[in-house]
């Protein structure tokens, strides 16, 4: 619903800007290419481009922007695994991280699957990497507010994605089996 929400406003945004943001968000989608399908692909509208930046910048709270950011670099994603374990029945949901994140982590999953999945296609948005994370990020709350805590023997999926100036990189996605107690 929050998606929503946020994709809504930034649609609606999109109809107060003037013709020189228009021209400015034109400009930057000519920049980026739709993903080849079949061999094409083609240049992406400023409204698709601007709904989509204005999106992200909504889902994690920040002011929409009348232009476009510039197109960030990427550092390489600092969530390298899922840690998940079982001490006398506390499972506890870990993020493996070789640095500290970059602007925003955004954390998505899915609730807890039968452990011979091997493919998910749908993962709400569970919400923000804590930026208080070390060399491992706790996602017990932001897991277990959305799904509770997974059972022994289930399979969860997590999904990061980095966030810069309403720009995202590429997702990385991580699974594993919650252990028995």
């Amino acid at each position: 619903m929050e998606w929503r929400a946020a994709f809504q406003r930034a649609r609606s945004f999109w109809g107060t800007l003037s013709d020189e943001q228009f021209l400015a968000w034109e400009a930057a989608g000519q920049s980026r290419r739709t993903q080849s399908l079949l061999g094409r692909s083609g240049p992406i509208s400023g409204y698709l481009v601007a709904v989509s930046v204005n999106t992200h910048l909504a889902r994690v709270g920040l002011p929409m922007v009348t232009t476009p950011p510039p197109i960030p670099v990427f550092p390489s994603n600092p969530v390298t695994g899922l840690v998940v374990t079982n001490i006398a029945g506390n499972v506890s949901l870990q993020l493996q991280l070789s640095g500290k994140p970059g602007q925003y982590v955004l954390v998505f999953g899915t609730r807890p699957q039968n452990p011979g999945v091997t493919y998910v296609d749908h993962y709400p948005f569970l919400g923000v990497l804590p930026e208080e994370a070390g060399e491992t990020a706790d996602i017990n709350t932001l897991y277990a507010a959305r799904f509770g805590v997974p059972p022994a023997g289930k399979r969860v999926f997590i999904r990061t994605v980095q966030q810069i100036n309403g720009w995202q990189d590429r997702p990385q996605t991580f699974s594993a089996r919650v252990p028995p107690a």
